[in-house]
């Protein structure tokens, strides 16, 4: 029998996406036999992050501050606003280098088998955001989920007839991507989302 506090860590490395019971015991072990230090600079990060990262007030991602660096720059085109799921995916936008707006991360989708609607998102804090008198395109960039779309078709419905321009971000055939490799769906999407050659 494991002594309790390596049961206690195996337990709390479970909470990690994507860890089963196997996982997290390897872990444990390894931290608990071959890396003593990576474990306590673990330990010390994780609580040293519990203390300082918050929400941004105006964006609600993870930051360190009331404003992250991005609502804060002067630089950032304030009459754009692109909605995502995770800060994940808002680091990913931003790796494209072809956005310089602003935005507001949902921390999570409608997902209704698991609880989540509207209310536990805050749309209504969305809302506000939107509404602040700069905002002229908020542009969803949600996942091509089901929940991902449901949450897009939510928001359009909302944002609409408010007299804000609300756009989705287009889906098909990826960069450098090639038919005989990309999946039907995909490709069937790319057709009923062309636009003209000169665009």
């Amino acid at each position: 029998m494991n002594p309790s506090g390596l049961e206690a860590l195996i337990e709390a490395l479970r909470c990690l996406p994507g860890v089963g019971p196997k996982s997290a015991q390897r872990m444990a072990y390894h931290l608990l036999q071959s890396d003593r230090l990576g474990a306590r600079r673990l330990g010390d990060a994780l609580l040293h992050a519990l203390d300082a990262v918050r929400h941004c007030q105006r964006c609600n991602t993870l930051s360190e501050s009331d404003l992250c660096d991005r609502c804060a720059s002067p630089h950032r085109d304030s009459s754009l606003l692109c909605v995502v799921e995770t800060p994940v995916d808002m680091n990913m936008m931003e790796q494209t280098l072809a956005y310089k707006g602003l935005y507001y991360v949902l921390m999570g989708r409608i997902s209704p088998l698991d609880g989540v609607g509207a209310r536990e998102l805050g749309f209504e804090r969305l809302l506000d955001r939107v509404l602040d008198g700069a905002v002229k395109e908020v542009i969803l960039a949600t996942n091509y989920t089901n929940e991902g779309e449901a949450t897009a078709h939510y928001l359009s419905a909302m944002l609409a007839p408010r007299g804000i321009r609300v756009t989705r971000i287009a889906r098909g055939i990826p960069v450098g991507g090639e038919l005989e490799f990309v999946d039907p769906g995909t490709l069937a999407q790319a057709l009923r989302e062309r636009k003209s050659f000169a665009e």
